[in-house]
């Protein structure tokens, strides 16, 4: 979901890349109904492991909340935000979530001068 507020809100100025330490393969339904409410088709997207996005120097790496297993990946900042994972969260609880994520991926949009 922080991928696609980034694309969403970002004005086509910045390229944002999420993945996971242990990817399940596929996007959760209820992430996939929760972004078809505002309008984001978030099927388009992969579940991805680190190993799959490009091995660059990222300006942001942003961890949802990784705990004593924070992946390394070469960014200039770093945030974790410590948001829980919604995966076995009621329909609610779960916009909750995604409404916590678009703030966040917003605020640093706003740091870099990229928000629509």
């Amino acid at each position: 979901m922080a991928q696609a507020f980034a694309i969403m809100h970002g004005k086509n100025v910045v390229r944002a890349y999420s993945a996971g330490s242990k990817p399940s393969g596929k996007i959760n339904p209820k992430a996939i109904a929760a972004m078809n409410e505002l309008g984001y088709n978030l099927s388009i997207h992969d579940s991805k492991s680190l190993q799959q996005i490009p091995s660059v120097e990222y300006e942001y790496a942003i961890t949802m909340g990784c705990g004593d297993a924070c992946p390394y990946v070469r960014a200039n900042h770093r945030e974790d935000w410590q948001i829980p994972d919604p995966r076995d969260m009621s329909e609610e609880e779960f916009r909750t979530v995604r409404n916590l994520i678009e703030e966040k991926v917003k605020a640093v949009l706003e740091k870099i001068g990229s928000t629509n």
